[in-house]
């Protein structure tokens, strides 16, 4: 979807899970085994930070990015969209056998706790807040273009 609103602002995509696992030279769920949460959350944090010094770019940032007081903090002078989703849709998006480390055991409830958790700050940051269920990509897009407007 990122890539499509890019598209349409004339913008690059950049995807900071993807510059981590493109630095690291490895899967982002193999960082997390070899070298555990916190290393991967360095590495997010650098990513997120060059991303930011770049003019026209629209980052999609890895879901836990928000944790981080600094990266709140960097993301509030810029426009941020949270893309709102519900639990079950989510869970219907990310699947079973994907390799997701934060959610392992039980991926609902696991998805509702990791959720309930970020969702507030994510509402700290957001100038906008789009809902996703049942909605395709070119419409979220469309929706984010006119709040851009």
């Amino acid at each position: 979807m990122a890539e499509l609103l890019a598209a349409k602002l004339g913008a690059v995509h950049r995807d900071t899970d993807t510059d981590v696992e493109t630095g690291a030279g490895k899967p982002i769920s193999d960082i997390f085994v070899d070298s555990g949460e916190p290393v991967f959350r360095e590495l997010e944090r650098a990513a997120i930070v060059a991303a930011l010094k770049a003019d026209g770019v629209v980052l999609s940032l890895g879901g836990g990015a928000i944790l981080d007081a600094d990266t709140r903090a960097d993301l509030a002078g810029h426009t941020v969209v949270f893309l709102d989703v519900s639990v079950g849709e989510a869970a219907k998006r990310v699947g079973l056998g994907v390799a997701r480390p934060l959610l392992l055991g039980n991926v609902r409830t696991q998805l509702k706790n990791l959720m309930d958790a970020r969702r507030p700050l994510y509402a700290e940051v957001a100038k906008h807040t789009v809902t996703t269920d049942g909605r395709t990509p070119e419409e979220i897009a469309n929706e984010i273009v006119e709040h851009l407007g």
